[in-house]
Formats: C-alpha cells, sequence, structure tokens
C-alpha cells in the first residue's frame, strides 16, 4: 500500500455505514493523489443478471456532469449528419469509421451514437464494440433519429449504467475538484435512476451495497437505507 493510501485509510472507519454526504465528504479528503480523481459508485444489486428479465440498464443525465471531456462519434448520413456535427459531435461518419475501427484498432472516442437506419453498418462492429461497453443501444438513448438531443444529452453529463455479471453496477459520479453538494446531486440523480429501473422479477432486497470511492483511494461504504430516504 502506498503512503497516501495507508493516510487515507487512517480517516476511515471500514466497519461504518456513513450517509451519502458523510460518504461523498470522506472520499474527496481520501482522493490524496496530484490528479483530479474521479469518484465512483459500486452498487451491488439483488438480481441475478443471467436471466434476461433481471438485466438493470439505462441511462441518466447527472445535474453537474461528470467533470470529463466526452468525445462522440456519431453514425449519420445526409441531414442527420449535418445535425450531428452542428450539435458539436467530434467524429460523424458512415462506413468509413467502420474501416477505420477494424482496420486501425482505432478507439479515439467515448461515447457512440447511431441513427437507427445506420444499425446495419454499426453492427459489423458489434465484436469489438459490445465488450467495450460502446455499441449503441435504443434504452441508453443512443439509437435515435434525434441525434440532436443526444448529443446535447451526452456532452451535459449523460451517463450509462449496466449491471455486470457480478450484479455490480460501476458509474462516476464526478471527479475530485466538485464539491460534495455536487456530488450528492449527481449520487441521488444516479441512485434513483437505478431504484426506478428495478425489474419486475428482482425479488427481496434490491439495492445490497452502495460503495463510494475515489480513484486511488479506499471505498466507503454507504448505508443502503439512507440511500432510498
Amino acid at each position: 500500500m502506498g503512503k497516501n493510501y495507508v493516510e487515507s485509510l487512517k480517516l476511515i472507519d471500514k466497519n461504518a455505514l456513513y450517509s451519502p454526504a458523510e460518504a461523498l465528504e470522506l472520499s474527496l479528503k481520501t482522493a490524496k493523489a496530484k490528479f483530479d480523481e474521479t469518484i465512483e459508485l459500486a452498487i451491488r444489486l439483488g438480481v441475478d443478471p443471467r436471466h434476461a428479465d433481471q438485466q438493470v440498464r439505462g441511462a441518466v443525465v447527472l445535474p453537474h456532469g461528470t467533470g470529463k471531456s466526452v468525445r462522440v462519434l456519431v453514425f449519420a448520413k445526409g441531414d442527420k449528419a449535418k445535425d450531428a456535427e452542428a450539435a458539436g459531435a467530434d467524429f460523424v461518419g458512415a462506413e468509413e469509421f467502420v474501416d477505420k475501427i477494424q482496420k486501425e484498432n482505432w478507439f479515439d472516442f467515448d461515447v457512440v451514437v447511431a441513427t437507427p437506419d445506420m444499425m446495419g453498418v454499426v453492427g459489423r462492429l458489434g465484436r469489438v464494440l459490445g465488450p467495450k461497453g460502446l455499441m449503441p443501444n435504443p434504452k441508453s438513448g443512443t439509437v435515435t433519429f434525434d441525434v440532436k438531443k443526444a448529443i446535447e444529452e451526452i456532452k451535459a453529463g449523460k451517463v450509462e449504467y449496466r449491471v455486470d455479471k457480478t450484479a455490480i453496477i460501476h458509474v462516476p459520479i464526478g471527479k475530485k475538484s466538485f464539491s460534495t453538494e455536487k456530488l450528492v446531486e449527481n449520487f441521488h440523480a444516479l441512485m434513483d435512476a437505478v431504484i426506478k429501473a428495478k425489474p419486475a422479477a428482482s425479488k427481496g432486497q434490491y439495492i445490497k451495497s452502495v460503495v463510494v470511492s475515489s480513484t486511488m483511494g479506499p471505498g466507503l461504504k454507504v448505508n443502503p437505507v439512507k440511500v432510498l430516504e
């Protein structure tokens, strides 16, 4: 363990269940790296991701964004391509980007948006975009004819959440440079969205545990009861 990590551990009680505000405030105090660390949530859910009817996936616009500059690649043609360029997309095109990704292993983007009529083209990239979590999806609002709205939301701080095979959701909610108040508002926006996305097939306790951490700092356990208040 590094010196900073050891010092950070002295500030927390590993057995405590903190309120969201307490956990986020401590996460800022334990973020001792020289760079602007990301503050992230790990939410363990009472679902079985092996079943299709217990998948939890969606997107939410965080009130204060993530603090990260997001590069958007849009697959569109004609007027929709012009709309995407006007809305601030970083890259706009069609087959040429499929070739660039396949042949040059090019991944200088963070989010992919596509119009529905382009999904046949984008589908050829399923094997490379899928494992990276970059495949456009209607549920997350990244397959749409309203590319302007999609890009504006992404640039404003829209984040996707998706339960992994261990029933955990990992999502960034801000940076060390954020105030506690901004992180708290982002925290509640995300948690509200995840709670609303509870599958009907999920039985028993839905929110099993919530842990807040900075990139280089220790995890802080949030009281699940406080999350629901």
